[in-house]
């Protein structure tokens, strides 16, 4: 299957400086979006360490993508591609720390990390923070990550209703980022993938304002197009935080 993907960023009309950062490498297949959080730029820093981290550490390891893309489908070649796209955000994680550590402007710094990889027939995403990547496939959309959120937390414990977290002043509370520990627990998910599936990554800036339902219809436009689209979409209903959008599509 041909890998076609495209990402963009915008600072969004509330914000002074853009903390997010985004990957696309359509060779290596390997997709990113991370938004950093912490004082003085430190945001963008931790942001884009960790997304040159994480490319590092996967072209280096390559060879375990490259087993499971040439048609090793075996547990072992799986457990491998797994555990270097987990390692590579747990280096992520403490190349930020250590920075942030010899910095006292930069202490305390950390990023959101949601990453997706794609060989042969399967797809492997890795997840720490609220930034989300969501599967189209047949016209629908369906979210493959989980938001590392206090609210996420709340609603899954059955401790607040969806319509209590509408409105819960915990909205920006997230549990688990890269980068303000020295380790950090990483979500990681292996699944199929067919030709004619699109993949969207994006920063909460973009989904805090995207009905799901709308996702399809826009990556429908194709990468660039979509991007763009889903940019302006974000801006026109507020853009109060940085947004990052990046498109994958299978062919």
């Amino acid at each position: 299957m041909e890998r076609r993907a495209f990402g963009l960023t915008d600072v969004g009309r509330r914000r002074v400086s853009n903390e997010d950062a985004f990957f696309v490498d359509d060779s290596l297949g390997l997709y990113a979006v991370a938004d950093g959080m912490g004082g003085h730029n430190a945001g963008e820093v931790a942001s884009q360490e960790a997304i040159d981290t994480l490319h590092g550490m996967v072209k280096r390891g390559a060879f375990a993508l490259e087993r499971v893309e040439a048609g090793d489908e075996s547990d072992e070649a799986i457990r491998a591609a797994l555990r270097l796209l987990e390692s590579a955000v747990q280096a992520a994680t403490y190349m930020v720390f250590g920075i942030a550590q010899n910095d006292p402007d930069q202490q305390g710094m950390g990023t959101t990390l949601s990453a997706l990889v794609l060989c042969g027939r399967f797809g492997i995403t890795a997840q720490v923070g609220d930034s989300r990547i969501y599967l189209i496939r047949d016209g629908e959309a369906s979210q493959l990550t989980e938001d590392h959120t206090l609210i996420a937390w709340q609603l899954k414990q059955g401790i607040i209703s969806h319509e209590e977290a509408a409105f819960s002043p915990h909205k920006n509370v997230i549990t688990r980022a890269v980068g303000s520990r020295e380790y950090v627990q990483v979500d990681t998910h292996f699944f199929q993938i067919q030709r004619g599936d699109a993949f969207l990554l994006c920063s909460d800036g973009l989904h805090s304002y995207l009905d799901i339902g709308e996702i399809p219809r826009i990556t429908d436009l194709g990468p660039p197009v979509a991007c763009r689209r889903f940019i302006d979409l974000a801006n026109t209903r507020g853009g109060r935080d940085n947004i990052s959008a990046v498109v994958v599509e299978l062919a």
